[in-house]
């Protein structure tokens, strides 16, 4: 069990945007909080606004650790990513691969209860929030840059 959270401590090592010039550097760990908090934002505006059904703790669980292949692989910028549709199927199986490597750090009986959200999460009816929550933090990344002075991330 210490393994999984040692691994979870390196997210805090993993920068975002390396393909780019940034003003204030962002790491993994403090993107997937703000993710979580968009998600779970998101989640209860569908539910409330929208007739939406969904578990809205669910939702920031999954968004929490979207990103945790990465403690593994790195980012991998998008543009290199989805250069090419073979890339980015193998680019997949490697992060099934990180995933499922950290799945295995936790006791045997834990795995079932983290399966859902570190390997399975795209198989959510929830993930599509969460897609849209990274989106919308990528954007709010630009939008700072910008303000920044940053044109580099128009």
């Amino acid at each position: 069990m210490s393994s999984f959270f040692a691994f979870l401590k390196r997210m805090r090592f993993i920068n975002r945007w390396s393909l780019m010039r940034n003003t204030e550097t962002e790491n993994i760990q403090e993107h997937s909080l703000e993710v979580a908090m968009v998600a779970h934002n998101l989640a209860a505006l569908k539910n409330e606004y929208f007739g939406g059904n969904l578990d809205i703790n669910k939702v920031a669980v999954i968004a929490m650790y979207h990103e945790v292949s990465e403690i593994f692989t790195g980012d991998m910028p998008t543009p290199i990513k989805y250069f090419d549709p073979k890339l980015r199927e193998l680019y997949g199986e490697v992060e099934t691969l990180a995933q499922e490597k950290m799945l295995s750090t936790l006791p045997e009986r834990l795995q079932a209860v983290y399966k859902p959200f570190i390997v399975d999460a795209e198989d959510n009816p929830e993930w599509p929030i969460v897609k849209a929550a990274d989106t919308i933090s990528a954007y709010m990344k630009c939008v700072n840059e910008l303000k920044a002075g940053n044109d580099e991330f128009k």
